[in-house]
């Protein structure tokens, strides 16, 4: 037996119970192979889907098993230039699905991100008519502070890192609270309710995922 595993599997159930008082559905599951498997389920067949820039997206295997898939893929790396992104992006907020992963999240069922140009957090806010939300669970904490330190600490770094930018921290490993042109600290958005019930879906994760 996994005790790890146990103990995030007790610990998915109860946040169930704290994501569905705060409007937003979510469930646990195993691994990234049931993960996917249940967000096909959610996602009927022609429909549009789009996402927002995840590492456990790609990790999970998710993003390959859609572009095999019956769907209107709507994806922002496609666009050659600023015209064609600003385009492409009045589509991404319009589709039926959008899938991404989050930054962090409490044990109270709280949502928390932080963002460069803030478009992932834009449609988690408002626009797409479904999010689904796939995530592991090293990324919970117990406060909103707590998240907002981990996402400093664990997540930002290693991702000015992939991203190739001259921040502060993809040098040092730590967090300078800095105010760079290339930071990918500028929004920082917690999402405490969904104030249209079970537009977000969160798909709880047994595994490590992302940053």
């Amino acid at each position: 037996m996994s005790y790890k595993k146990e103990s995030y599997r007790h610990l998915g159930e109860t946040l169930i119970r704290n994501f569905n008082k705060r409007g937003i559905d979510a469930c646990y599951c195993e691994d990234s192979t049931e993960a996917v498997r249940k967000v096909l389920e959610l996602i009927p067949e022609h429909a549009s889907v789009t996402w927002g820039g995840s590492m456990t997206l790609s990790e999970t295997g998710l993003l390959d098993a859609l572009k095999k898939g019956s769907y209107e893929l709507i994806d922002r790396a496609s666009a050659k230039s600023p015209e064609e992104a600003r385009a492409l992006y009045g589509r991404i907020v319009c589709a039926d699905y959008f899938l991404m992963s989050t930054n962090a999240f409490t044990t109270d069922g709280e949502l928390v991100n932080i963002d460069g140009n803030g478009n992932r957090v834009a449609c988690l806010i408002t626009g797409p008519a479904h999010v689904i939300i796939v995530t592991g669970m090293n990324k919970v904490t117990k406060t909103v502070q707590e998240a907002i330190d981990r996402i400093r600490t664990a997540a930002t770094p290693p991702n000015c890192v992939r991203l190739g930018l001259k921040t502060p921290c993809a040098s040092t490993g730590l967090c300078a609270d800095c105010q760079s042109p290339e930071s990918i600290c500028c929004q920082v958005v917690v999402t405490r309710r969904s104030r249209q019930p079970g537009r977000i879906t969160v798909v709880m994760v047994g595994e490590e995922l992302g940053f």
